[in-house]
């Protein structure tokens, strides 16, 4: 729910706490790491609607971190192309959405599992195989820039499915392959990469991958417990199905994968407004909201919504204690979205003792007050986590007997 909302409605009904602690307005957020999992470097996904695939790399890259041990010093650190993902999975879209008439939507969105699909299905090749086009000599001009791709695909569908067609030749397929060749580069099918000879597939299997390992975890009473569904998002367009689980079941899942050595792949909405680009994500509770900030409820009514971020996600405040049934709420009054995906990889404190969970972006390091890092609040994960991804070794088996 909207964080205005929410200090509207708070100001007439009682809104539980997790915190009563005196607040100090002049101390900013100071974060100390509790533990950590080994990730890859902070990558861009500039202007490309490509977060999916960045978070579904980033995991499988601590993935081969992992699977490696204590030998992953002595070897490259793995650097996956994400435009080969994303090749394969928008010509898959795209042919769903002709078999549907035009039906459902095409985006450039998708779900951390079309990455788990395209190395299940296609393998994956090294970013220096397929690193995207180059669009020009200076370094941002190596960066995803899918505006007008994106475009030139929605007007080629569209002009398929928009209704004035009877019947479709069998090489529509190869002039919007040639678009995304164009833009993304072509998908090799064999490749020379350190010294040895790969299709897609044999690379992906000399990283000791295994699609088959991973599953997805949501939680939802519009749907029974311990059964999957495929959670019902615009994205998710593959129908993935994710186990069902209550809320602190689904956090047990997240603290057990981070003990153990494992990262997951996390899909939420950061359309709150006390998701900071400055690198915080928080659910501050609304009901003292106007008093922690020192600020008369007239002035705070005044601000715009920047204005209200800057207070809010400025220093650590009491937070929400979010319940099974405000997650409910939230996806059904289209409050929660699809909007983000991430990778979660650790654990943090900060000066007050109070829980964060790290998160790596895709959004770069030059621009955020952590170099590309989020510190969420276990508030904010329990109350905007739409699904995760994990690998199933990572599971408790308490819950796993459950399934």
């Amino acid at each position: 729910m909207n964080i205005l909302a929410l200090l509207l409605l708070t100001w007439v009904m009682d809104s539980p706490m997790t915190d009563t602690a005196a607040v100090d307005t002049t101390a900013k957020f100071e974060f100390t790491t509790m533990d950590s999992v080994a990730i890859t470097p902070v990558k861009d996904q500039h202007r490309s609607g490509t977060c999916w695939c960045f978070s579904g790399i980033g995991f499988l890259e601590s993935e081969i971190l992992r699977l490696r041990g204590n030998q992953r010093d002595k070897m490259p650190m793995p650097d996956l192309s994400e435009m080969f993902v994303v090749n394969h999975t928008m010509m898959d879209r795209a042919e769903y959405v002709v078999r549907m008439y035009g039906h459902v939507d095409f985006a450039p969105g998708g779900w951390c599992s079309d990455v788990i699909y395209c190395l299940a299905n296609y393998g994956l090749v090294p970013q220096s195989v397929m690193p995207g086009i180059q669009y020009g000599a200076s370094p941002k001009d190596t960066l995803p820039v899918h505006t007008e791709l994106d475009a030139i695909a929605k007007a080629y569908l569209g002009a398929l499915t928009g209704g004035k067609l009877k019947k479709l030749t069998p090489v529509w397929k190869q002039g919007l392959q040639a678009v995304y060749d164009t833009y993304l580069g072509a998908c090799p099918t064999e490749f020379e990469y350190e010294g040895k000879t790969y299709t897609p597939q044999s690379y992906a299997k000399s990283l000791g991958l295994n699609a088959a390992d991973y599953m997805d975890f949501t939680s939802y009473t519009h749907h029974p417990f311990y059964t999957q569904f495929a959670l019902e998002v615009p994205d998710n367009w593959r129908m993935t199905q994710s186990w069902n689980v209550p809320m602190d079941e689904l956090m047990a899942i997240i603290d057990n994968a981070l003990a153990n050595g494992y990262t997951l792949a996390w899909a939420a909405d950061i359309s709150e407004l006390t998701w900071s680009k400055k690198g915080v994500a928080v659910m501050p509770d609304a009901d003292r909201g106007v008093e922690l900030t020192d600020t008369d409820m007239a002035t705070w009514l005044g601000y715009d919504d920047k204005q209200k971020k800057d207070k809010l996600t400025a220093y650590p405040m009491p937070e929400m204690e979010i319940t099974q049934q405000m997650r409910q709420q939230a996806f059904d009054s289209w409050d929660t979205y699809d909007d983000h995906g991430m990778q979660i990889f650790g654990i943090a404190h900060d000066q007050n003792g109070k829980k964060y969970y790290m998160v790596k972006n895709s959004w770069g390091t030059t621009r955020f007050d952590y170099q590309g890092i989020w510190y969420v609040s276990e508030a904010y994960m329990r109350y905007k986590t739409n699904d995760i991804t994990v690998h199933r070794d990572a599971v408790p088996k308490s819950i796993l007997k459950k399934l």
